[in-house]
């Protein structure tokens, strides 16, 4: 396990390289608007407009509500001490597959431009009936971009369970070690919430659509309808299942984890601070603040008659706290800043020195996505072929992560996990 006293991270001398544009959220009474129409996949999106009102940022503030310690240590007793990341991804369970190795559809989705300088695709026996969702790293987790000795990707999956519908979805996140660039090991945990106070456990109910490695915290995202807006969990509790069956929770002879071999209870949620409150649907995190952000979208169809909101919130350095988002008065986590934008259905949401990179899905299903690169300035789309077509991007785009430490962009699209340069994006959008 990795000391909390090693999260004590410090900047390494990194000034604000510029006021967050638009610096803090400026709750004045004078709105800035923007046309509601939304963009589609190839349409230019325009200029980010920044969001200024009190009731604005209200809408997007949440409230951090932490699992009582007495029922975590209850699953604790009851499941045994918890392992490590370590312990995790020396288990290995199965091997990604350069794209050498790879079927040609899943070659096919990755990004046509920019390239991708290293992809590898899943086993499809091991994620059969799962789908593909957001990714993190030890990169988010921390400024050396190692977790111990270890580079580590995380790689969320989601799955419906039959005859239940999207609301009893369960949700997995494979721990990938990348110390090995050629063929990647990994192991399975499945996402869990404490029950009965916390005398059994049950599925995360979600899609993994967002989610952030923050020091020793993991936060996703939540959509099947919970009134919860995010979930934490804790990296220093991860627990063994003790019996492999397709069921969750306790069970006559153990505890059961729907097939996994690891089940990483969930120690805070926040939900949305104002009965209409916003929910982020994706996320990553931003290191060129100080301090770090947690930066979020959220995913507003073409057809809705309004535009799609970005915002980020201040990260806390109190490691002792169970939610990793800056709390001010009454424990709200209000918005540091927010914009709205034209551009529609938002799969990945990137902030980096004030410029914000969305990624948005095909208009088409055979069609490839475009990654855009806005600013309060205008927008610029990624081009490629002779015609200079804009969609270029991966064919299912999912979150985006950046890993500072070695200047890599992560996603995914399907079965495919893929990273390019930040530096290569960029040039593509000159």
């Amino acid at each position: 396990m990795k000391q909390r006293g090693r999260h004590r991270r410090r900047k390494r001398g990194r000034a604000l390289r510029a006021t967050l544009a638009g610096a803090a959220l400026a709750l004045t009474a004078t709105a800035t608007m923007i046309s509601a129409s939304q963009a589609t996949n190839g349409d230019d999106p325009g200029a980010l407009a920044p969001l200024s009102t009190v009731a604005e940022a209200d809408a997007l503030s949440l409230a951090e509500d932490p699992v009582p310690d007495r029922s975590l240590n209850r699953l604790t007793e009851e499941l045994g001490a918890p392992v490590g990341v370590n312990t995790v991804l020396a288990e290995t369970e199965g091997t990604l597959r350069d794209t050498d190795h790879c079927p040609s559809a899943d070659r096919s989705a990755l990004p046509v431009s920019p390239e991708a300088s290293r992809a590898y695709c899943w086993d499809e026996d091991d994620t059969r009936g799962w789908r593909a969702g957001a990714v993190t790293t030890s990169g988010d987790a921390d400024d050396d971009g190692r977790w111990g000795r270890h580079q580590v990707v995380l790689s969320g999956w989601s799955r419906t369970e039959p005859g239940t519908g999207p609301a009893r979805d369960l949700a997995r996140v494979a721990f990938v070690n990348a110390d090995e660039t050629a063929r990647p090991d990994y192991s399975w945990a499945l996402l869990v919430v404490p029950v009965d106070g916390g005398r059994d456990y049950r599925g995360l109910f979600s899609g993994l659509t967002g989610m952030v490695w923050y020091q020793d915290k993991l936060v996703v995202t939540t959509t099947a309808g919970d009134a919860d807006a995010l979930y934490v969990f804790d990296l220093d509790r991860i627990h063994r299942a003790t019996v492999t069956a397709p069921t969750v929770g306790r069970v006559d002879d153990g505890w059961s984890a729907a097939g996994q071999r690891f089940v990483l209870p969930a120690v805070a949620t926040y939900r949305p601070a104002a009965a209409d409150g916003a929910r982020p649907d994706t996320l990553s995190l931003d290191r060129s603040t100080t301090p770090d952000t947690l930066v979020a979208s959220e995913r507003v169809p073409e057809a809705a008659d309004r535009a799609s909101r970005l915002w980020r919130y201040r990260l806390s350095t109190d490691t002792a706290r169970p939610g990793p988002l800056s709390a001010g008065t009454g424990g709200r986590s209000a918005p540091q800043e927010a914009y709205e934008t034209d551009a529609a259905d938002l799969r990945g949401v990137l902030a980096y020195r004030s410029q914000w990179y969305l990624s948005r899905p095909a208009d088409s299903p055979d069609d490839h996505g475009t990654l855009w690169r806005q600013d309060t300035d205008g927008a610029r789309a990624t081009e490629c072929g002779a015609d200079e077509v804009r969609d270029c991007w991966s064919g299912r785009p999912a979150p985006l992560s950046y890993w500072e430490e070695s200047g890599e962009v992560w996603s995914q699209s399907d079965r495919t996990l893929f990273a390019l340069p930040l530096t290569s994006l960029d040039d593509a959008l000159e």
